[in-house]
């Protein structure tokens, strides 16, 4: 979900309003996001939600391009896909991830807030490693989610030379039905302050949990955002905080945002 979280933030520092997941694209307008990211981890989660040290160090990297086109003003079209590696003591796996198509329907909006649904198909890529399927992904999944967005104007108490002029808050929810794996339900939240029209700060939460009771994650996300005409750079960090049976994963993320 963080994808189309960031592809609507893309358009939050040239609108009046804040602009998120909750919020389509206007007819005819699109807009692409390249994003890198390397985590590691060394330590992970138990059942109980213990950390231990894992036998070897666990490497992820993946390079991700998110699109999405309006169609109308109200319906926008979702495509994501990427490129993922990685290895820890008991795998080594490269190739193409998961490939998936989806729409988002504007059901209400006026002048600061907006709620949106969305549904979208995902299929598993062809990562090299024997019996291997993209980490989280069934063979064919389908995804369901309701966004819910909000922007408001800082007070004046803080807006000046270094304080914010205007911030958002974005919260998702979503179920993802897989194939071959346990079902999920996904949450995702989404603070967001403007400095001026160049520049964005985020602070992000998102996490889920398996319908077997099985793995649970939690994960805080950092970023700073550039703008530059139609163009935008992000760069920031992210952790895991919490969950069960799932690493301990830390590292950078970048990426690259054009609208057209």
């Amino acid at each position: 979900m963080r994808c189309a979280i960031l592809a609507g933030l893309a358009l939050a520092g040239m609108a009046t309003a804040a602009d998120a997941g909750a919020w389509t694209q206007p007819k005819g307008r699109a807009q692409v996001i390249i994003k890198a990211e390397t985590m590691r981890a060394v330590e992970g989660f138990d059942p109980s939600g213990a950390l231990l040290a894992l036998p070897d160090a666990r490497d992820d990297r993946a390079v991700g391009v998110f699109a999405e086109y309006g169609v109308t003003d109200r319906l926008t079209l979702q495509v994501k896909g990427d490129w993922q590696s990685g290895e820890d003591a008991f795998v080594d796996y490269s190739g193409r991830g998961p490939t998936e198509v989806g729409l988002t329907w504007q059901a209400w909006r006026n002048d600061r807030g907006a709620v949106s649904l969305y549904a979208g198909y995902a299929q598993s890529g062809n990562g090299r490693n024997a019996g291997y399927a993209a980490p989280g992904v069934g063979k064919q999944d389908w995804e369901v989610r309701v966004s819910a967005g909000r922007g408001f104007g800082a007070p004046a108490a803080v807006t000046g030379r270094w304080g914010p002029n205007r911030t958002f808050v974005e919260v998702q929810a979503a179920r993802r039905m897989r194939d071959g794996l346990p079902d999920e339900v996904r949450a995702d939240l989404t603070l967001g302050a403007h400095f001026g029209d160049n520049w964005m700060i985020l602070a992000q939460a998102f996490g889920g949990v398996t319908d077997d009771n099985g793995a649970q994650w939690l994960s805080a996300e950092t970023s700073v955002v550039r703008h530059l005409g139609r163009w935008s750079l992000q760069a920031g960090w992210r952790r895991t905080v919490a969950g069960r049976e799932t690493p301990l994963a830390e590292g950078p993320i970048v990426a690259i945002w054009r609208r057209f």
